[in-house]
């Protein structure tokens, strides 16, 4: 059982779960909790630590079967935990590899997210939760969008991240050209926007760009648009946040093509 905190292995988890360069240096994100752990393949896990209150759990037992773990003493796992109140599961996962063409080339038409500067991990790993249960094909992000595996975004995924396929892109106006060159029409939420969102037609290959949560979408990144969308609103609102927005688009597509 780990004892200690100055263990290689408590360092090599916190290291993971604070710095997005150790991420990207070694493959691997962290993943905590009794739902993520649930969710994640098995053949993804690199190396697993449960608590030893969690070990004396019989469900707990159960649950982790016959993987190999390492036991952590309760004082330590909570030194290694990114949450308040951890639930004494933690896996080491292998990051997933995806291409722009393994999220085009798939079954009907293309239902992509398209993000510009998203910094919040909240609502990067909702869009992607939300955008699982809206039917969506992948999502596109430039560079200096939140880590997709930030521990925050994670959690926010619900297991999401195991199943939706996402790429960054450092170039994302050249890839948005090449993304219109192979027939996918491009709508941004813009507060000049011709028609109410749910007025354009989202059954073919469709694209929703959405902004960074403070300046909208970049000036060139709306340039490449091919309509945009206003989504009406009552009162003294005169925008939403990035999450609530993605999802008012995803969904209407998702009413659209279940039609």
């Amino acid at each position: 059982m780990i004892t200690s905190s100055a263990n290689g292995k408590v360092k090599q988890v916190m290291n993971l779960a604070k710095k997005a360069k150790a991420r990207k240096e070694t493959g691997l994100f962290v993943a905590e909790g009794l739902r993520m752990f649930k969710e994640i393949p098995r053949d993804r896990i690199d190396s697993l630590f449960v608590s030893e209150s969690f070990l004396k759990n019989p469900e707990g037992r159960k649950l982790i079967g016959p993987l190999a773990f390492e036991a952590v003493a309760d004082d330590v796992f909570k030194t290694m935990s990114d949450t308040t109140t951890p639930q004494g599961v933690l896996a080491l996962v292998k990051q997933y590899a995806y291409t722009i063409d393994d999220i085009l080339d798939r079954p009907g038409p293309a239902l992509l997210m398209i993000l510009d500067t998203i910094q919040d991990p909240g609502n990067l790993g909702t869009i992607l939760r939300a955008g699982e249960g809206a039917g969506i094909t992948g999502v596109i992000m430039n560079d200096t969008t939140a880590d997709i595996y930030n521990p925050k975004v994670i959690r926010s995924t619900m297991g999401s991240v195991c199943r939706v396929p996402f790429v960054y892109t450092a170039a994302l106006p050249q890839t948005l050209a090449n993304l219109k060159k192979r027939g996918v029409r491009l709508y941004a939420a813009h507060l000049e926007g011709r028609n109410n969102y749910e007025k354009e037609d989202y059954t073919v290959d469709t694209g929703f760009l959405i902004g960074n949560e403070a300046n909208g979408l970049s000036s060139e990144t709306a340039s490449m648009a091919d309509a945009y969308v206003k989504i009406p609103m009552m009162g003294k609102v005169e925008s939403l946040n990035a999450a609530v927005a993605a999802s008012v688009l995803m969904f209407e597509a998702a009413r659209q093509r279940r039609n």
